[in-house]
């Protein structure tokens, strides 16, 4: 079994150079001491900057950065004490210059805590609402680290000690001391005014009425309520496009403060309301008759409790996983779905939702898919699987047992090809094979070479052109971005099938647990117009050459007749639809349901 070695190294690579201070200062040998002290420094540096979880292990065993810089400072003394002697007043001022050193952090890495804490335990925070003022921040020098970066001021006793002991230039360590001190005491009293300014912070009744009024003028109508990991942001973000065209004033509320800054751009007013009780008695919320929720989570009960509301499950895509029927779902007034496909999901499954609940309302973020590809002398091939689900009961995805070998075969094919690799955001969240399979497609993608000539063109001519070979795991592009890129998708059972359906253009979808072709088209009704994919990749090459010869494959009509059944009817659009469902929700959310 392989041990990584590489966090011993950077440990050893940190605390190697402690050892060699002690015995230059008690050598003494000042000059060996200078360069030592300084390779300390930077190895603080670079270890804190480019590997944290070494950094991070030597706190765990009681080595942790204010220890080790403390030990610099004894070498420091040691050294002085050496060369200048300990009757010296330079020597005592450099020790005496030191203790206030650690005091003046004391003082100023407490006042970065308080100043940090009172602004992320604020019960309600918000976006697009101008409710409650946050004062300008001070410099992230004086906040971040929690005091890190004030601990480096001793380079100025430790150094000028170092050096004045070379020099015979006893006063240098006190210089430098007092200079530390300036110093310190400018970075504390550079903080005392934001303090003030964040005292009105502290009274959270006062707050939660500022933002309570604010948003009572507003009057929402209709709420979207998200709660989840921060890997699950997106889930939220594919509604803010649609919801701000609708006719109904809403607001999205969401439980978790980082969500509030990972969200992607709205103009929608956006609340966070971490506590459960403050959001049930949140009273501006009482305006609205309508809650959408994109997601089942346990918070969601929260939101549930508040009487009076209409709930509706939104979902963040419709696919033929078990989550898109998840018995959960049945708590719920209404369920809707993108076309017929979602509803008779449902009455197969019987979990519980009555088909008078669910509601056919299509696909709105879908608008500005285009159905022909981009159009260059190569084809492009989106491979987008989905993640490994919260059970082994969920396990869809192709990326433990086929995603590195989908890789190798699209990059040795010829002609070639160009790959843009989309995994799942929560890709390797819950499973470790997953995670390092997606590590190995990375890698994959960054050996291949990503300029090669294009040896054939599509119409016969020699022209060449550049590929490069796509990974993204960031929010951009976004996945409808990647399909307006791609001629041909291999993906897994997921939303990502019903989703692509609207480009008209043709997928390949794995077969990961190795059924017969008939039952895998059976129970999962978004394959009909797909290629499958099996274990072993036969039927890839075939695939490939087809696309690379153009015309329309033999699926193309399958695919035109299975958009409407997963999607709905292109008349009237998507959006429109969207925006009836919401208008009728709101209608039968009459005052009198709670």
């Amino acid at each position: 079994m392989k041990h990584d070695l590489r966090p011993l190294m950077v440990c050893a690579a940190v605390l190697g150079w402690y050892p060699l201070l002690i015995v230059t200062a008690l050598g003494p040998r000042p000059w060996p001491f200078t360069v030592f002290c300084a390779l300390s420094y930077a190895a603080e540096i670079a270890a804190r900057r480019y590997a944290r979880s070494p950094v991070d292990l030597l706190n765990r065993v009681h080595l942790g950065v204010t220890l080790r810089f403390a030990i610099r400072e004894t070498a420091a003394i040691l050294l002085a004490a050496r060369t200048a002697g300990t009757d010296s007043p330079w020597f005592a001022a450099l020790v005496l210059g030191l203790l206030a050193l650690h005091g003046l952090r004391a003082a100023q890495t407490g006042m970065a805590f308080h100043y940090n804490r009172t602004l992320t335990q604020l019960p309600v925070l918000t976006r697009n609402l101008d409710a409650v003022r946050l004062p300008a921040p001070p410099w992230n020098v004086l906040v971040n680290y929690q005091g890190m970066r004030l601990l480096y001021l001793d380079v100025l006793p430790v150094g000028g000690a170092a050096l004045g002991a070379a020099l015979g230039a006893d006063h240098l360590g006190a210089a430098g001391a007092a200079l530390g001190l300036l110093l310190g005491l400018a970075a504390v009293t550079g903080l005392l005014p934001h303090l003030r300014r964040i005292r009105p912070l502290h009274d959270s009744a006062a707050v939660l009425k500022a933002v309570n009024e604010r948003l009572t003028e507003y009057s929402p109508e209709v709420i979207l309520y998200f709660s989840g990991p921060n890997d699950s942001a997106y889930q939220a973000a594919m509604w803010l496009r649609p919801l701000e065209r609708i006719d109904r004033r809403t607001v999205v509320v969401l439980r978790e403060r980082d969500m509030l800054h990972l969200l992607t751009d709205t103009s929608l007013p956006v609340v966070c309301i971490p506590a459960a009780a403050d959001l049930m008695s949140f009273g501006a919320l009482d305006a609205a008759r309508l809650c959408l929720y994109p997601s089942n989570v346990g918070k969601n009960i929260h939101m549930l409790r508040i009487q009076g509301m209409r709930s509706v499950f939104l979902g963040h895509g419709d696919s033929d996983k078990e989550a898109s029927f998840n018995p959960f779902t049945k708590v719920y007034d209404e369920v809707w779905v993108a076309g017929q496909a979602g509803r008779d999901r449902y009455l197969r499954a019987r979990v519980g939702v009555r088909d008078e609940d669910i509601h056919e309302v299509g696909r709105p973020q879908l608008t500005g898919i285009h159905t022909a590809g981009p159009g260059l002398p190569y084809r492009t091939v989106l491979y987008a699987p989905t993640w490994e689900g919260w059970t082994d009961d969920l396990f869809h995805t192709s990326i433990i047992t086929m995603g590195p070998a989908i890789v190798r075969a699209l990059l040795a094919h010829s002609p070639p090809v160009r790959v843009i690799y989309k995994p799942h955001p929560l890709t390797g969240y819950r499973n470790v094979a997953a995670r390092r399979a997606h590590q190995r497609i990375q890698a994959l993608l960054r050996a291949a070479e990503l300029s090669r000539s294009i040896a054939r063109h599509p119409a016969g001519s020699s022209s060449t052109g550049l590929l490069r070979h796509l990974t993204v795991i960031d929010a951009e592009p976004a996945l409808y971005d990647c399909f307006n890129q791609a001629d041909l998708l291999i993906t897994d059972i997921s939303s990502v099938v019903a989703d692509f359906i609207a480009s008209g253009k043709p997928y390949m979808v794995t077969n990961v647990a190795g059924m017969s072709e008939e039952s895998f088209r059976e129970r999962y009704p978004s394959t009909e117009a797909g290629y499958p994919l099996t274990k072993g990749l036969s039927e890839l090459r075939a695939v490939l050459l087809a696309l690379e010869q153009g015309g329309e494959d033999p699926l193309a009509a399958t695919r035109r007749k299975l958009k409407s059944y997963l999607l709905g009817p292109d008349h009237p659009d998507a959006m429109t639809r969207f925006n009836d469902a919401v208008n009728g929700a709101w209608e039968r959310a009459a005052p009198s349901d709670g």
